[in-house]
């Protein structure tokens, strides 16, 4: 009984129940294949009891009072004590030396080794994550999901903290981890601005050392000051107050005392959304944006760090208010689509933030000066971490709207093509070339990339990401209106076409895959195996069936193999599926997952005596991009349209190889991964293949998601004048499958 009251496994969840749907939800989960079961029921007698019939003990009988009425007490004692910290010392000529050595920091270096092994894409509401610009580096400052598939409304969420500087000063470096929390959800506008933002705050302490409960005090204190000043809330957040590692002899290794920020926020238009790649506009402006009215400290940055030293002069945030105007002011600038690009300067300083804004983009450069700074010590100017922006703008409007505010900001420069960045400061001039520097701040997450992945295939990765850009070539036909493909996004009548999800335990990609279809003008219906399984369902009444994506019985056996054999051992899954395939007028489509199953089930080519195989990624790990696919010549009903175009979309597998035996004209590849070389071909496939389809144009099985691709904000680099699209190519390639059907009814 203890192990089933005190389990705490995450794939289990308890849902209170109306005694009458208990039916209902028993035949759901039995459809799902989901164990569910009735452990109790309320009584009213303000009692909680877990009882063992069987040996009629109770493991727990108390009052809820004694929950909540009776909560124990929790007394610290603890004294302050003052530490003074080695002081920062550095020399101005070594400039480029630290910037060198701050750029290679793992909390300021490329995360590409971390990034690209999760899954960001999945339910094709992804509206920002890590990546942006035209080589996809992981440089966005927040994360944002839209709310649904009309595009409009969204939720943003980002995080911050500032262990060093907590450090030497617990008050100001706690208050800074809600700083950079919201300079970097700031560039998505917030309903009600900085008003719409709920904080969570995760503590990890190592109290019950001398000073640190003192030290923990001041901090939650000043958090909370703060937060409430600004008019946020904290309603969650988590204790980790024992982080203290001893060991036999005695000695003892504390963490830094540290709260991780994480912020949320109602999202008015995800389209509006600031990135911070510069867009390729020369002479916009570059514009330093102040939040905190500060000096330039260096106490707890990543300068501090590299000198190997904390420092006891710390950036601190003193007028609330202030900071407040200035995040709302922002807000409304971007709700006004002033700005074109930004990013806070939180890691790595100002030098940092502006190479990192050159980086995604392979044709840019900055000249700045940074000479009406009051500060005169260039490298409190470059390195200090105080909290501030940098944003983009081409509109001197922008100006006027902040002096009114009241918000001191300075220009500092504008956009070129030198494709360098060049500082100059009273008399002193500095130049950063972006592909020299690029590469330094990309090393790290190389020599991480190596460890995980093999040596060869890292640096392959390393010498390539640069070199394959997000270069589009869109049909002639395709204008991006939903009108002009017959799209109606507020359809309510049915259409009499119908096509079915099919999808196994562990599929993710029904939801978009369904609304795609529908979208087109599909009527969709959700067939789960167990139906199959059962023969509740034979697939005699749709024309279109779509095997979706995701993890299918979580690959234990590899991927798509446990779906595969669901069809293979029940006759009567079998047979629906194989009448299905004989019938002239049904296409069918499998993703990812599901282009798996069609492989493995030899769906594509059943004629051919040595079938296509997948096989892991080169890579030996789960590979997540957004990646561009050559369209070729083909003979596909959803893909022909679409021949000699260029077209983004995502990738999010593990097993993507095609091995293909026989001769590439032996194969109807109607789409190709435009690099031959990793990580464009993310996986190693034969002839780049990205997709296979059927001698008659019928049967496509394509490893990326057209279905998370079809419209421009689910894209994670989309030229400017296509950002006003209603859809992108991907739509058309669905609509073609609905109009194939129409035509032959």
């Amino acid at each position: 009984m203890k192990e089933i009251i005190g389990n705490e496994s995450q794939e289990r969840m308890g849902m209170l129940i109306k005694a009458k749907d208990e039916e209902m939800i028993a035949r759901i989960a039995k459809r799902e294949r989901a164990p569910f079961y009735i452990v109790g029921e309320t009584t009213g007698d303000h009692r909680l009891k877990f009882h063992h019939p069987a040996q009629d003990i109770s493991a727990i009988d108390l009052e809820l009072n004694d929950f909540f009425g009776n909560p124990p007490k929790t007394i610290m004692n603890d004294q302050t004590i003052e530490v003074k910290n080695k002081e920062i010392q550095y020399d101005v000529s070594k400039i480029k030396d630290y910037v060198s050595d701050v750029l290679k920091l793992e909390a300021v270096a490329c995360k590409d080794w971390l990034t690209n092994k999760v899954d960001r894409s999945i339910t094709g509401k992804v509206a920002r994550q890590q990546c942006v610009g035209m080589v996809q580096l992981p440089l966005s400052n927040l994360g944002a999901l839209a709310i649904d598939y009309r595009g409009e409304k969204g939720i943003a969420t980002s995080i911050g903290h500032a262990p060093a500087v907590a450090l030497a000063n617990a008050e100001a470096g706690s208050k800074l981890a809600i700083a950079e929390s919201l300079t970097n959800i700031v560039w998505a506008p917030i309903e009600q601005n900085i008003k719409g933002i709920s904080l969570s705050a995760n503590w990890m302490w190592p109290c019950r050392n001398s000073g640190e409960d003192a030290r923990l005090y001041k901090a939650v204190k000043a958090v909370s000051d703060f937060a409430c000043d600004l008019g946020i809330n904290i309603p969650t957040g988590k204790d980790s107050l024992s982080m203290t590692q001893k060991y036999p002899d005695g000695t003892s290794v504390l963490s830094p005392g540290t709260v991780i920020i994480s912020a949320i926020g109602e999202v008015s238009n995800i389209k509006q959304i600031i990135t911070s790649a510069l867009e390729d506009i020369p002479g916009t402006e570059i514009v330093y944006i102040d939040f905190c009215k500060s000096p330039f400290h260096l106490g707890g940055s990543s300068f501090a760090q590299v000198v190997n030293a904390l420092g006891n002069e710390v950036p601190e945030i003193n007028d609330h208010e202030y900071f407040k105007n200035t995040f709302n002011t922002v807000q409304k600038l971007i709700e006004q689509e002033l700005i074109l690009a930004g990013h806070d300067i939180s890691a790595g300083g100002l030098i940092t933030a502006l190479l990192e804004m050159m980086f995604p983009n392979n044709y840019i450069g900055i000249d700045a000066d940074l000479s009406g700074f009051d500060e005169k010590d260039l490298v409190r100017i470059l390195f200090s971490e105080k909290p501030a922006i940098i944003v983009q703008i081409k509109d001197a409007k922008v100006k006027e709207i902040l002096k009114q505010a009241g918000i001191h900001f300075l220009t500092i420069g504008k956009v070129t093509k030198k494709n360098k960045l060049e500082v100059k400061h009273l008399t002193t001039n500095l130049t950063f070339n972006l592909f020299e520097t690029r590469d330094i701040w990309y090393e790290t997450s190389y020599l991480l990339d190596v460890h995980q992945s093999t040596p060869e295939l890292a640096l392959e990765r390393y010498d390539n990401y640069k070199n394959q850009e997000l270069v589009y070539v869109y049909p002639e036909h395709f204008d991006g209106s939903a009108a002009s493909l017959g799209i109606n996004p507020n359809r309510k009548e049915k259409s009499g076409i119908r096509a079915a999800i099919i999808r196994e335990k562990g599929c993710n990609c029904d939801r978009e895959t369904a609304y795609t279809l529908w979208l087109a003008g599909f009527d969709v219906k959700d067939v789960h195996m167990t139906d199959l399984i059962s023969g509740e369902e034979n697939l005699e009444d749709v024309n279109m069936i779509v095997f979706v994506g995701g993890f299918s019985n979580s690959d234990v056996l590899g991927s798509a193999k446990g779906w595969a054999g669901a069809f293979l051992y029940n006759p009567k899954a079998k047979m629906a599926l194989d009448n299905f395939f004989k019938r002239e007028d049904t296409l069918s489509l499998g993703i990812c997952n599901g282009c798996q199953l069609m492989v493995e089930l030899g769906l594509i080519y059943p004629q051919q005596t040595i079938r296509p195989k997948m096989a892991h990624n080169d890579s030996h790990k789960f590979e997540s991009g957004f990646v561009t696919l050559n369209i070729m010549p083909n003979n596909s009903v959803m893909l022909s349209s679409l021949s000699e175009t260029r077209l983004g979309i995502w990738i999010s597998h593990g097993e993507g190889k095609f091995i293909l035996p026989y001769a590439p004209e032996e194969y109807n590849i109607p789409a190709k991964y435009s690099y031959s070389g990793y990580p464009g071909n993310p996986n190693g496939s034969a002839f780049n293949a990205a997709a296979i389809c059927s001698k008659d144009g019928r049967h496509l099985a394509i490893m990326p998601h057209p279905e998370r691709a079809i419209f421009p904000w689910q894209w994670a680099y989309n030229y400017p004048e296509h950002r006003k699209h209603d859809v992108t190519p991907w739509m058309e390639a669905f609509v073609n499958a609905f109009n194939w059907i129409k035509n032959i009814k």
